[in-house]
C-alpha cells in the first residue's frame, strides 16, 4: 500500500487535474465564440468525483471467501472526458437556431467562475492535508 492511498490526496489530485482540463476547455469555448460552426465542448468529471467521494478510503483484506467487498479508492482510470456540450445536454443554445455556434458567453463565464471556486477549494484542501501530515511527522498537535 502506498503512503498516501489512505488519504484524500489521490482524489484531490484527480479533481485538480479535472478542473485544470475544464478551465482549458472553457477558455477554448470563449476563444471560439465567433467561430462559425464551432461546437462547444465540456468536461465531465463531477459525477465520477462524487461517486469516488462516497467510497470508503480503505479496502479491507479479504481473509475469508464469505467476506463482502467494502469498496476502495477510485480505480485509477481516466475519468476526465472532453465531450460535445450539446450531446451531453450542457449547451443551452439550440443548434438549429441560426446562431453561428452553440457557445453561450454567459453560460461559459458562469462555468468559469464555478470552476475557479472548485479549483481553489480543492487546492486549499490539498494544502491542509499536507499541513496535517507535516504536523504529524513533526509531532505537533
Amino acid at each position: 500500500m502506498k503512503l498516501f492511498d489512505s488519504t484524500r490526496i489521490p482524489i484531490l489530485n484527480k479533481a485538480l487535474d479535472a478542473y485544470s482540463a475544464r478551465h482549458k476547455v472553457i477558455a477554448s469555448n470563449i476563444a471560439n465564440i465567433t467561430t462559425i460552426g464551432y461546437r462547444a465542448k465540456a468536461v465531465t468529471f463531477d459525477e465520477e468525483l462524487s461517486g469516488a467521494m462516497e467510497q470508503p478510503l480503505l479496502r479491507p483484506a479479504l481473509t475469508n471467501e464469505k467476506h463482502m467487498i467494502a469498496g476502495g479508492l477510485p480505480d485509477g482510470k481516466e475519468h476526465v472526458q472532453v465531450v460535445d456540450a450539446a450531446s451531453a445536454g450542457l449547451s443551452p443554445i439550440d443548434p438549429n437556431s441560426g446562431v453561428p455556434n452553440n457557445v453561450n458567453i454567459d453560460n461559459e463565464m458562469a462555468e468559469l467562475a464555478k470552476n475557479q471556486i472548485r479549483f481553489k477549494f480543492s487546492s486549499k484542501l490539498l494544502g491542509e492535508t499536507f499541513r496535517g501530515l507535516q504536523k504529524s511527522i513533526r509531532g505537533m498537535a
